[in-house]
C-alpha cells in the first residue's frame, strides 16, 4: 500500500499524507506487511482494529461522528484491543507519529482528498 490519496489535517495544520482504505480488501489488509509506513491509514466506518500480522507498533486514533479524537492508543504487534463504541473512523500510523504531530484526544481530524 502506498501513500498519497489524502492529507490528514488538524487545527489548520497538515499532519501527514494518508491513504483512505475504501475497498473491503484494503480495509482488511490495513497496514499488514508494512515495515516502515511513512503515511497514515484512514479506515472509515470502523470502530476496531488489530495488529495481528503487523511488523511494527502502531499509533491508533479513534474518531467519532464529528471526526473528534475520542481515544488514542499505542498498539504493539499481535494485539487485539477492545472496540471503541463511539468510534466511526480509525486512523493508524507508525508508532511515535501522533506524538510528533501533537495529535491528542479532543482534536478534530479532517481528511482532505487530493
Amino acid at each position: 500500500m502506498t501513500s498519497g490519496d489524502a492529507w490528514l489535517v488538524a487545527g489548520g495544520r497538515v499532519l501527514a499524507s494518508a491513504t483512505v482504505a475504501e475497498s473491503r480488501g484494503a480495509r482488511r489488509r490495513g497496514m499488514i506487511g508494512e515495515r516502515d509506513p511513512q503515511f497514515a491509514l484512514v479506515l472509515p466506518r470502523c470502530s476496531w482494529v488489530h495488529s495481528v500480522g503487523m511488523r511494527c507498533a502502531l499509533d491508533v486514533a479513534y474518531l467519532d461522528h464529528a471526526s473528534r479524537v475520542v481515544k488514542v492508543q499505542r498498539l504493539a504487534p499481535m494485539r487485539l484491543p477492545m472496540p471503541v463504541r463511539e468510534a466511526r473512523t480509525v486512523v493508524e500510523a507508525k508508532a511515535g507519529s501522533f506524538e510528533r504531530w501533537g495529535l491528542k484526544v479532543g482534536d478534530v481530524v479532517e481528511v482532505r482528498r487530493t
